[in-house]
């Protein structure tokens, strides 16, 4: 199993993508990159912990690659806005993937290599080191699945999920 530590806006969004994506076994919503251990989603919120609103993906690379899990990533958020992605303003919507090794960092940015042919302005997503991941609170878990209803959820997330399901059919999980 491959660990892969993704933001990009609000963590509902890439989770839900994440989640139906064949090979992804777990995609968790957490925070990372900030100085703050253990923040709480308030904490973060301010902007004052420098956290990103995060996801980690496990995945299984004999179903999926790394490669093809960051060509759907850049896809479906805007990688050339600087900390936000819509009406997501501050740090912690930044785009940022975190990398365990060289190998990694790599693959990450012929990614932004591969993407940036789609997009007019530069690529700001940062790449850094994994830092530690905290967790976020379970209302967070699956929430697109859990709120479909929600205006948020209709609005913002139900358009990205439709794009990664238009775009990329072959690689819905069954």
């Amino acid at each position: 199993m491959k660990e892969i530590v993704l933001g990009g806006g609000c963590f509902w969004c890439i989770e839900a993508v994440m989640r139906r994506v064949k090979g992804v076994k777990e995609a968790i919503s957490g925070y990372a990159g900030g100085e703050r251990p253990n923040p709480t989603y308030q904490q973060v919120c301010s902007g004052a912990t420098g956290h990103a609103e995060v996801v980690k993906v496990l995945y299984d690379e004999n179903e999926i690659t790394l490669d093809e899990l960051l060509d759907i990533f850049f896809a479906i958020h805007d990688p050339t806005t600087l900390n936000r992605q819509g009406a997501d303003v501050g740090t912690q919507y930044r785009s940022v993937v975190y990398y365990e090794n060289e190998e990694e960092k790599r693959a990450i940015e012929a990614a932004i290599q591969r993407a940036q042919q789609n997009y007019t302005d530069p690529i700001v997503t940062e790449v850094a080191p994994k830092p530690e991941f905290y967790e976020a609170e379970s209302y967070h878990q699956n929430y697109y699945d859990l709120n479909p209803a929600q205006g948020y959820c209709r609005v913002v997330i139900q358009p990205k999920v439709q794009k990664f399901l238009t775009k990329f059919s072959d690689k819905i999980k069954k």
